[in-house]
């Protein structure tokens, strides 16, 4: 089968490779017809991520069809169609059963190399490196996927692939956040980073009942898209002071809630801390730019919460965690507990409350996932999401029919 693969910074091919089989009598084999580029996946096209090998199948948000089933699988049959969580969790360990799926304790077969980095390892996840188990990933035709009767859920509505793909990994996750954050009636949300994962955190803070969203980005299209679909008030961090226009919109207390969307690659529109985290980065020092992280720590009110769905790395410099502790902070963070809201978050798409598909900007054949992860990393060509489709032909050739 064709497989993205990752072979170094800024250098991922479409292999062919095998095709996956049924390693346990709990697994399923999917065909995958919609998978998306994360923007988690940009950090390891940059070279950040440790304990990646050249090979390594990428992609952790997919869906598509039930092609084989182990014996013991209970759930699911050829023909179904589901969308896969990219936590692979076992469903019966002290974690999952508290459902706190992504700490699962026994699916990560990379713990040895996580714990020395971490503590402890978390659960294994598709398409990442070494440490969180290097289990293949999902920009792929096919897919193994393991524990299926506690992963997967079945679509058996006629909603397109576009509305539900998305609870794979990043709606589940802007979700998770607002509810980390702790939102309560009337609250003001402050959101940096309004890519996919921000889109939805936005998104849900008015689920849960925010009074005012703010959403801070520097990219045009990311920021109306924010400003339309999220009904966001904006700022742009390249032409406005963050902090103190915060503080100034807030009359002097600062947002209630803040939500870092960002994580490891966050711009600074020059600050010095901005330029001291790039410098590190380009000398090896640091696998981390916390600029947004230490601006929402500061900005946020006192006895406010800071929520951190932003992927982070390693170790990171300058964190003011003496503004955390004299200003009574909260910090909430974490993989995502994705098979906690499946069920809850599919009921809202049903419902019709939200249609996720509202990001895409970009659909894709598996062949041309190359060019489209430069064009995601630039930001060019208003790219926001990325969806590849691996059944499809390349745009070119659809253009032409």
């Amino acid at each position: 089968m064709k497989a993205v693969c990752w072979h170094g910074k800024g250098d991922v091919r479409v292999d062919n490779v095998p095709d996956p089989t049924i390693l346990d009598p709990r697994d399923i084999i999917i065909q995958v017809t919609a998978s998306g580029i994360c923007g988690s996946d940009l950090h390891l096209y940059d070279g950040l991520m440790p304990t990646m090998e050249a090979g390594d199948i990428i992609g952790h948000e997919p869906m598509g069809i039930v092609v084989a089933c182990g014996k013991d699988v209970k759930k699911f049959r050829p023909g179904d169609r589901v969308v896969v969580p990219f936590v692979i969790a076992c469903g019966s360990c002290f974690f999952c059963d508290k459902q706190l799926y992504s700490c699962c304790d026994t699916t990560n077969p990379g713990a040895d190399l996580a714990r020395p980095a971490m503590g402890h390892a978390p659960a294994g996840l598709f398409g990442f490196s070494g440490m969180m188990g290097r289990y293949p990933g999902g920009q792929a035709e096919y897919l193994r996927v393991p524990h299926a009767d506690v992963g997967p859920i079945k679509i058996e509505s006629n909603l397109t692939d576009e509305q539900v793909v998305f609870l794979s990994d990043i709606y589940p996750t802007g979700y998770m956040a607002a509810e980390n954050a702790g939102i309560e009636p009337g609250d003001t949300v402050a959101v940096w980073g309004c890519g996919p994962v921000g889109q939805f955190a936005i998104q849900s803070a008015w689920m849960f009942g925010a009074g005012r969203v703010i959403a801070i980005d520097r990219v045009p299209e990311r920021l109306e898209m924010a400003r339309v679909h999220g009904k966001a008030e904006v700022l742009n961090f390249d032409e406005e002071p963050i902090h103190d226009r915060l503080i100034e919109m807030t009359g002097g207390r600062g947002p209630d809630r803040c939500i870092d969307a960002v994580g490891a690659e966050a711009h600074g529109s020059g600050s010095l801390d901005a330029v001291v985290d790039r410098a590190k980065q380009a000398l090896h020092l640091s696998m981390d730019r916390p600029h947004v992280l230490r601006q929402a720590i500061m900005a946020c009110r006192k006895a406010g919460t800071v929520s951190v769905p932003g992927v982070y790395i390693g170790l990171l410099d300058k964190v003011p965690f003496g503004a955390v502790v004299n200003k009574g902070l909260t910090l909430k963070s974490g993989q995502t507990h994705v098979q906690r809201y499946l069920v809850p978050l599919l009921d809202k798409i049903e419902k019709g409350e939200i249609d996720p598909s509202f990001v895409i900007t970009h659909r894709i054949s598996l062949d041309e996932a190359p060019g489209a992860y430069e064009k995601f990393r630039t930001k060019k060509d208003g790219c926001i999401k990325v969806v590849i489709k691996p059944g499809q032909a390349a745009a070119q050739e659809t253009a032409a029919v």
